[in-house]
């Protein structure tokens, strides 16, 4: 079932933040490869902060959702679009401008690894909620785009791959930075 994948989606996230940065100092989380780019860091912040606000947009939705199930996940063509062209992590380096309210600050503390986790945690809290609605039928309007509205179901795949996105943006700029 999608409650099932998406959760292991969010576990492998956690393994991977976990294996990315546990063992840097603050200093190297704060190391960027070159003006522009992100540091590992910067890359956890801006997941930590999309996850919360992404996650209370859906937890609203879902406050007063019937109740009813959906065996599948099925985005719309535009929100499978979406998906593929600013969200699904990719080996080509494209780069789309962050939205303003969720671009990264210029330096994170040694926190941040935990934030994201805890943000993770909220979000598989979703996933269990949300097992119970049709998550096809149950609308939220995207709290980056006003004029989108996306179903449940799509918010939580846009979750998991964009986190799949900026945890493979991390492990290039460790990489980068030669970090063992």
């Amino acid at each position: 079932m999608w409650w099932d994948r998406l959760t292991a989606e969010l576990n492998a996230s956690d393994e991977r933040a976990i294996a990315l940065a546990t063992s840097l100092t603050l200093s190297q989380l704060n190391w960027k490869p070159a003006p522009g780019v992100w540091s590992v860091g910067q890359c956890l912040e801006h997941l930590a902060v999309s996850n919360e606000i992404y996650g209370r947009a859906i937890a609203n939705a879902l406050s007063n959702a019937p109740l009813g199930v959906a065996d599948e996940i099925r985005p719309g063509w535009f929100a499978r679009y979406f998906i593929r062209e600013y969200i699904a992590p990719t080996e080509k380096r494209t780069r789309h401008k962050a939205p303003s309210k969720i671009r990264p600050v210029l330096e994170v503390d040694a926190e941040i690894l935990q934030r994201f986790l805890d943000t993770n945690t909220q979000t598989r809290t979703l996933v269990e909620r949300a097992k119970r609605v049709d998550v096809n039928r149950i609308r939220f309007r995207n709290p980056f785009v006003s004029w989108i509205r996306f179903t449940v179901g799509t918010g939580l795949e846009i979750l998991s791959k964009h986190e799949q996105r900026h945890l493979l943006q991390a492990e290039r700029v460790r990489k980068t930075a030669g970090c063992p």
